[in-house]
């Protein structure tokens, strides 16, 4: 039933108006210091903050839900709220409540949502927090991603393979997206991500173009090199269509867009960055690639290390560049020691710079920025001499910006506030006024000294006291004692017991000036502190190459630094078909290995012409899968200009990094393992180019023994007679037919990881050897795993009797339908009870056509005493 509004209190119906506006969002609405919630919006609030929830009258239009917290404390709960999932709409008090007799104007500042947040508490500082819009044209799909933290915005188009694969790498946290498209959505990225779908009518290239054009300043997009590429346009138009309807306009630090070249950058769909997990992991406590590789100092450098995880590079010039650079830092220790130095003080410029154009950043951040720039100006000065080409290079762009550094070395005070309401933020001898009005108040309490002396003396009044209440302000107080010596001009205000109390003109003046000069001190340096910020916003540019050049030099001395301590070594990039490791070792494996304990190395080799495939078998537990994960990361890593773990790895260039590794349900979708792992290895075979690198785990155990070995078998022989392609593949299986392949393909060769026995027992020597393996030792791994040892003997017993039929040429069902009958008829002896063994070792050794009758009674006498024992 609706409220009638005419009932409610004029608050209320205020409230509700602006509400209106925003369906969907969590109202919070600023009432004198409070941020309050009402009705539905207090129930969440409450339940997400664990805050009390009230009520309150609503005029005649009975009670209201209510909750709320001190303005204060907007930053602490604003992120849990955002954190939760949750449109956040400010509602602020629009004038002073002084200023007015009626109800304060208010209205929306400012919306925060998932994907569009700057402040610290929300933000992770490791990883950048974009907004991305997907665009769904009638043949191609645009995507755009903007991280307002940060400033920086990327466009792209393409079909949905690779917008799918964009996705997944930038992982915004908020798409947005026609409403019209919400199914087609759906169905092609799935539901993993927070969305926001929006009308239609937005989604045009005239609107997108005007938008862009108008932001950026420009007649056209040529010059970002963005202007051909019509669908993206339209998702990046969007996506600034967006801030606008959340109130976001102080968009300054937002200079530039960048187009993502698929050309550019390796392929890694969203299987292979999962199942090699780069960057997260399934698993709960899982150590990811990067954990392992950031060694980074500043946030900025951890969320760049982040991109070139997931997009290494696939050009060699780049790629040579950055591992130069790491070998020359690797063989001048000292240098790495003198750039961290002052790296490490630098912060996160990148987002400090962004708030100066989001015109939300603080006193003490500007403070922080000015000390990045003199530590900016050691970094250009410590490259310029380091006689290496790219550091050289690197420095030459970096911008001090002295001038405007020097300026607010003058102006802002050495170590000012977090807030500027706090006061004390501009330096002294910057404006006349403001230093009168400081006078005036660091003075107050020797100038009340010096009237209180001079009155006392002239008065003859020697008890006589200044003193201060809300009331009337200053007064003199004079006991009853003295009060006929008190001037006639002096006015009396309040008559105590003991006392009487006076002002005077002078009082009155000077009470005047101290109590404005507060409010004037606080107004002159909001006026100083905001010109100070728009002359700062004139330099956002240089500042942001700045902390990008820093980012990328703080990334190089990471991976020199993981060199020396991790004993990686540079890799040999060309552009052969080659892939050769020697040596190689699992980046993160190694790092969770017991102490003392090293890491089992392996070497691989794979080319186009004699050893396209490799197929792995062995034992489960062996180490298959850290071998297949440990080539793919060596690659990775490699491309990214990254040492690596080997003793020597010569590597071709590869394009695309495709994986299928291990299982993953998909459940709640309806989707088994094995459709999963079908649907895996269908995008991989639809992909391949002849850079290819293939990890092919396990494929086909998700059905019957037949299916999966047929399944398994066709696509090798795929991959092998492919006629645009021989992709690189290591293939690890359990089905050990698939060996009969080398001999009738001649770039498939057989590998095992070998194993020892000693006596019943099994050692995992975790070490690839040429070769195929005939057994899995599953029923082993079994056993390692604590199951029931009659289990485990029962295994043995059938897999014995299985292998048996299997060299006479019998089928597994007429196998299995065997041991079934046998152990039917033998269930009652099969146990471990001694006595039920002895009985039954007793009834084997009789020959029954040679035992007499009464030799018969005294078997079956000595049976029934061992039961009865």
């Amino acid at each position: 039933m609706a409220k009638d509004k005419t009932k409610e209190t004029p608050l209320m119906q205020q409230h509700s108006a602006i509400k209106a506006k925003y369906p969907g969002a969590l109202l919070l609405f600023r009432v004198g210091d409070f941020y309050e919630t009402f009705g539905e919006d207090a129930i969440k609030t409450s339940q997400i903050l664990g805050i009390v929830l009230t009520r309150r009258a609503n005029g005649t239009a009975a009670y209201i839900e209510l909750a709320g917290f001190p303005h204060h404390s907007l930053d602490t709960y604003l992120s849990k709220l955002v954190r939760a999932g949750q449109r956040v709409a400010i509602c602020d008090q629009l004038e002073d409540p002084k200023t007015t007799k009626t109800i304060v104007k208010r209205g929306v500042t400012e919306l925060v949502t998932p994907g569009v947040a700057y402040n610290d508490n929300i933000l992770s500082q490791k990883s950048n927090n974009y907004l991305g819009a997907v665009y769904f044209d009638k043949s191609m799909i645009g995507v755009s991603f903007l991280d307002i933290s940060t400033g920086e915005f990327h466009v792209a188009q393409g079909n949905a393979e690779y917008i799918d694969k964009l996705l997944q790498g930038f992982k915004p946290t908020e798409v947005i997206f026609q409403k019209s498209k919400r199914q087609e959505f759906f169905e092609l990225f799935g539901d993993k991500f927070y969305t926001f779908p929006m009308d239609d009518w937005a989604f045009t290239t005239d609107y997108a173009n005007e938008t862009l054009n108008k932001h950026f300043e420009v007649s056209s997009l040529k010059g970002f090199g963005v202007d051909k590429i019509q669908t993206g346009i339209i998702a990046a138009g969007i996506v600034l269509h967006y801030l606008n309807e959340t109130e976001h306009r102080n968009l300054k630090h937002i200079t530039a867009i960048s187009r993502l070249e698929e050309d550019n950058y390796m392929w890694l769909d969203r299987f292979t960055v999962r199942n090699l997990e780069l960057v997260s992991s399934a698993n709960e406590n899982a150590m990811t690639l990067f954990n392992v590789l950031d060694q980074t100092s500043t946030p900025m450098g951890a969320r760049m290390l982040h991109k070139w995880i997931v997009m290494p590079l696939k050009e060699i010039k780049p790629i040579q560049e950055r591992l130069g650079t790491v070998e020359f830092m690797v063989a001048h220790e000292g240098l790495i020691e003198e750039f961290l130095t002052h790296i490490k003080l630098i912060g996160d410029l990148e987002r400090l710079i962004s708030k100066v154009g989001l015109q939300k950043c603080g006193p003490r951040e500007l403070s922080q920025l000015k000390k990045a720039l003199y530590h900016i100006e050691e970094i250009k000065d410590t490259a310029l001499t380091s006689d290496n080409p790219y550091l050289i290079q690197l420095a030459e762009q970096l911008d001090p910006c002295v001038s405007i550094r020097e300026k607010l070395q003058r102006e802002l005070q050495e170590d000012p506030p977090a807030l500027l309401i706090k006061g004390n933020v501009i330096a002294d001898g910057i404006d006349e006024e403001l230093d009168r009005l400081r006078q005036i108040s660091s003075g107050g309490k020797d100038f009340l000294v010096e009237i209180q002396k001079r009155e006392a003396a002239k008065t003859g009044i020697p008890s006589l006291k200044i003193s201060f209440n809300n009331v009337f302000g200053y007064y003199l107080e004079v006991t009853h004692t003295h009060k006929d010596k008190v001037p006639a001009e002096w006015s009396r205000k309040q008559t105590l017991v003991n006392a009487e109390r006076y002002i005077t003109p002078e009082l009155k003046e000077y009470e005047e000036q101290i109590l404005g000069a507060e409010d004037k001190i606080q107004q002159i340096e909001v006026r100083l502190y905001e010109a100070l910020m728009q002359q700062v916003a004139a330099y956002i540019r240089p500042i942001q190459l700045n902390a990008f050049l820093v980012a990328q030099l703080d990334v190089l001395l990471c991976f020199a630094q993981l060199a020396i301590k991790n004993h990686y070594v540079k890799p040999v990039m060309n552009v052969s078909k080659v892939l050769d490791i020697k040596g190689g070792r699992h980046p993160v494996i190694e790092k969770r290995l017991p102490v003392g304990e090293e890491y089992i190395t392996n070497d691989v080799y794979l080319d186009n012409d004699t050893q396209q495939i490799i197929i792995i078998t062995g034992p489960n537990m062996s180490g298959k899968s850290a071998i297949l994960r440990q080539t793919g990361l060596i690659v990775l890593m490699a491309q990214m200009g990254c040492f690596v773990p080997a003793k020597a790895a010569h590597i071709g260039l590869v394009d695309k990094i495709f994986t299928r590794v291990g299982a993953s349900d998909n459940l709640s979708s309806g989707e088994s393992t094995f459709m999963v792992e079908m649907n895996e290895t269908a995008s991989i075979l639809n992909n391949i180019s002849d850079r290819s690198l293939i990890l092919l785990d396990e494929i086909g155990r998700g059905t019957s023994t037949y299916d999966g070995i047929s399944i398994a078998w066709a696509i090798a022989e795929f991959l092998h007679t492919h006629p645009s392609a021989r992709p690189k593949t290591l293939f690890a299986t359990h089905y050990h037919e698939l060996n009969e392949l080398a001999g009738t393909m001649n770039r498939i060769k057989n590998f095992n990881v070998s194993i020892k026995e000693v006596g019943n027992k099994i050692i995992f020597l975790r070490k690839l050897i040429p070769g195929g393996s005939e057994h899995s030792f599953g029923i082993h791994v079994a056993k390692i795993a604590g199951m029931p040892p009659k289990l485990i003997n029962r295994a043995n017993e059938i897999l014995k009797k299985l292998e048996i039929d299997r060299t006479e040429g019998q089928s597994i069902k007429d196998s299995f339908k065997k041991v079934q009958n046998q152990a039917y008829q033998l269930h009652m002896f099969a146990v471990d009870d001694p006595v039920l063994v002895q009985i039954r070792d007793m009834l084997n050794n009789l020959d029954v056509n040679v035992l007499t009758p009464v030799e018969a009674l005294l078997k079956l006498d000595e049976i029934q005493r061992l039961i009865k024992q």
